[in-house]
């Protein structure tokens, strides 16, 4: 049996030769050299000239002495595009929502007799830091033509949203889930789908357990279902005094951090990372997310339970609707999600851990596109999209019922 190492040296040998030693009275010229490189390995003359796409340039002149031009047509030159999380102000049209308990800013992206998707942002964030890039993203944007998008934010969240008044009382979770009803019955929406991520997932999952009728569906990420445990409890506590006293703190910036992108933070995307952290740093009013904090510590257990006997399931309360429950691997709401799966029926829910991420909607978009693509059809949906092969879904998720 030949020994592959020394072969593969062999190989190398042959062409470091071929392309670079002097050999007399032979004509060679870069060209013919690329293409003994690139095809090196291979007995395929197809395969070798496929490899790159590459043809001679017309001369225009006399012939160079050093050799030929070529062409490379397979290669291009790629400059990543700055991040940001600057608002796009040509796609949403804001509008001011009263409510029972004041009121709140609602952007509307798209063309509103297109079926409607709410989405609600998580702590700290607002429409743009949360949903912004994500529905930028080329085959969200495909999808997303297929509804009109509501991007509801919560109380004092929105950017650039002036101190709420003093003594000004904030909502409830479930006063948060109440909103919803006004900003329905303004836009006069019959149904929606439900986009919600940490504190917004929670949000949403209230409505939907107070009017399942009002909703099609829910796609929900880092969705905790439980009440504040004491470790939570306390550190959101001091957080919160932080925010009203001393402002933006390493300490409320590093648990935020923590809370959106959990483990190994600095060892992924350095770019995410370094634009979320000024974000938090600079663009968030700490008196208003210290009360969204207070509000979120605060919230009740949702109280549901999974009832798989069909005679006792009417008396048992449980999310109606059918419900896409994601996380990231390296999240830290990985287990909080485990436990809210376990509390949803297994006929219309699934929960999905996606890899390699923690705040999934930045790192890992096109699963989740994916993902939310084959739920919606799953629910009766037909999208006009152009749809891309993607990888095998036991690469990219991992799933449960």
């Amino acid at each position: 049996m030949s020994n592959p190492s020394a072969d593969s040296t062999f190989v190398m040998d042959d062409i470091y030769r071929a392309t670079t030693t002097a050999i007399p009275n032979v004509s060679r010229n870069m060209l013919g050299s690329l293409k003994t490189f690139v095809g090196a390995g291979t007995n395929d003359p197809d395969e070798k000239e496929a490899f790159l796409d590459i043809k001679p340039l017309t001369r225009r002149g006399p012939a160079a002495e050093v050799g030929d031009d070529i062409e490379l047509k397979a290669v291009q030159l790629q400059f990543p595009s700055a991040r940001t999380l600057d608002k796009n102000n040509s796609l949403y049209q804001e509008e001011r929502i009263e409510t029972g308990r004041g009121n709140l800013l609602v952007a509307i992206q798209g063309d509103r007799t297109q079926p409607a998707m709410i989405t609600y942002h998580d702590l700290g964030l607002n429409h743009v830091a949360n949903f912004q890039a994500f529905f930028n993203f080329s085959e969200m944007r495909t999808l997303a033509q297929n509804f009109c998008l509501y991007h509801i934010n919560a109380p004092g969240q929105e950017e650039g949203a002036a101190t709420v008044p003093e003594g000004y009382i904030y909502p409830t979770m479930e006063e948060l889930s109440e909103q919803i009803s006004d900003v329905m019955l303004h836009f006069n929406l019959k149904s929606f789908i439900g986009l919600g991520v940490g504190v917004g997932a929670n949000v949403l999952v209230r409505f939907a357990l107070f009017h399942p009728e009002k909703v099609d569906a829910l796609c929900l990420l880092n969705c905790v279902s439980t009440t504040a445990g004491w470790i939570e409890w306390g550190y959101q506590k001091l957080n919160a005094r932080h925010l009203r006293s001393k402002g933006m703190t390493q300490g409320a910036l590093d648990y935020l951090m923590w809370h959106h992108f959990g483990r190994l933070t600095e060892e992924r995307n350095h770019d995410l990372v370094h634009v979320y952290r000024e974000y938090f740093e600079h663009h968030v009013n700490p008196m208003n997310l210290a009360l969204f904090i207070d509000s979120y510590i605060q919230r009740t257990d949702l109280n549901i339970s999974r009832e798989l006997d069909p005679n006792r399931r009417a008396s048992v309360r449980t999310v109606e609707v059918p419900v896409l429950n994601m996380t990231g691997a390296l999240g830290p709401h990985v287990d909080d999600t485990v436990t809210f799966n376990s509390r949803l029926d297994p006929s219309t829910s699934t929960w999905i851990k996606l890899q390699d991420c923690g705040m999934v909607l930045e790192e890992q978009p096109a699963k989740v596109v994916e993902a939310l693509r084959l739920f919606l059809q799953g629910n009766g949906y037909a999208l006009k999209l152009s749809r891309k092969p993607s990888a095998s879904p036991s690469e990219d998720f991992s799933v449960g019922g």
